[in-house]
């Protein structure tokens, strides 16, 4: 039987019913107007979501890591030199595949638990006097631990040291789940997956690019075929794709948007910020160690918890989901078997929030934890109680 809980992993996500039947289509053509009038307003829908008029949107049929490779294929040359913080499995997966690519990666070491350290970021931009610096690569949530960047410090260290590297941003856990501003950060790159806060299947990765990122593509030396920004743009302007699309999932992606638009992209954030809270709320009830330190810089999308010393994460993940069949994010690279992950981006509300808390508490229980049987549970029920009754009065 599959399970009817809701996930609390950090992608993919809890998928709304509207949104998934919106996926559920007869096949179309997709060189005729059909998949235009399907294709053009998920494009639209899009650049609200990441907050940019003017910039670029593709819709690659691919994960995260394929806009990863978009974003370097089409703006960079082997041997070019990019800037990227280590902190992070998925930051230091995005150096990997640069150095694949053959880019001199200039990395900044920076604990897993904390955010980039701005000042490391300006010593090196304003050591680099000939500009060799092409691009600055920021991990907005880094989904491996709960560690959030702040983006428009990142921008603010890059224009305060007069550099004109780009400023590329993997949001693939942030962006639709939490304040994104594409052009206000002046952003380059930014790149997303439809299975977070999109609450889509995965399948697709969106890429935002500046006009400034875009115009590079010609000049760009590394070789691309299928994640080529001017093909996709040049097969946009004619209602089409340069090879074949996921019609099911862009149509899914344009009543994802709707779906977030509708709500309101602020009150889309302020639920997340919300949810989180009272997840943290039942952690500190617990006893527990959020793994991200800084409280200020702390994902809305995700939250990476330390398990006692002694214990394993995985034994953990494994249990909850053998006897309870609830999903939680292990624990990826040098913090495998340290932390465990609760997922609480896309489709989810308090009261499914409460669920996963009590679930994680009764599969903590089981294994001996020190967690009081319904201490976070508790926690969490009167942060959103009284945040209900403050909407409450403020709506009155």
């Amino acid at each position: 039987m599959i399970s009817q809980n809701p996930v609390f992993v950090p992608g993919p996500t809890n998928i709304p019913e509207v949104i998934r039947k919106a996926c559920d289509m007869p096949t179309v053509d997709h060189r005729a107007n059909i998949f235009t009038e399907i294709l053009h307003p998920a494009i639209a829908g899009m650049r609200k979501v990441l907050k940019t008029k003017n910039g670029h949107v593709f819709v690659f049929p691919a994960s995260g890591s394929g806009g990863w490779e978009a974003a370097i294929a089409n703006t960079l040359s082997p041997g070019d030199t990019v800037l990227a913080a280590s902190g992070g499995f998925f930051a230091v997966r995005w150096i990997e595949l640069c150095r694949l690519h053959g880019l001199n990666v200039k990395t900044i070491d920076s604990p897993w638990s904390n955010h980039i350290p701005l000042d490391a970021i300006s010593r090196e931009l304003e050591s680099d006097r000939k500009g060799a610096i092409k691009a600055v690569l920021v991990t907005h949530s880094e989904t491996s631990t709960g560690v959030l960047n702040d983006i428009g410090a990142v921008r603010s260290v890059i224009d305060g040291a007069s550099h004109e590297a780009m400023l590329f941003v993997d949001g693939v856990s942030s962006i639709a789940s939490m304040d994104f501003r594409m052009d206000d950060w002046r952003v380059d790159v930014a790149v997303c997956g439809s299975q977070k806060g999109l609450m889509l299947p995965a399948g697709l990765s969106i890429v935002g690019v500046s006009e400034r990122a875009f115009d590079l593509a010609p000049s760009a030396g590394m070789p691309r075929f299928y994640f080529d920004f001017s093909a996709m743009h040049r097969s946009y302007g004619a209602g089409s794709y340069p090879y074949t699309p996921s019609a099911a999932l862009i149509n899914g992606l344009l009543a994802s948007t709707h779906f977030l638009l509708d709500e309101g992209l602020e009150n889309v954030f302020a639920r997340h910020q919300r949810i989180a809270e009272g997840i943290r709320r039942a952690v500190e009830a617990w006893g527990l160690e959020i793994f991200a330190e800084d409280p200020e810089h702390r994902s809305n999308a995700v939250t990476g918890i330390t398990v006692p010393n002694g214990c394993d994460s995985a034994e953990l993940i494994r249990h909850a989901a053998t006897k309870y069949e609830v999903a939680f994010g292990i624990g990826l690279g040098e913090v495998a078997g340290k932390i465990f992950r609760i997922g609480h981006l896309g489709s989810l509300t308090d009261v499914m929030a409460i669920s996963g808390i009590a679930a994680a508490e009764m599969a903590m229980a089981d294994l001996g934890y020190p967690v009081e049987l319904g201490s976070g549970v508790a926690a969490a029920q009167e942060f959103y109680r009284g945040e209900s009754r403050a909407e409450q009065k403020l709506a009155a």
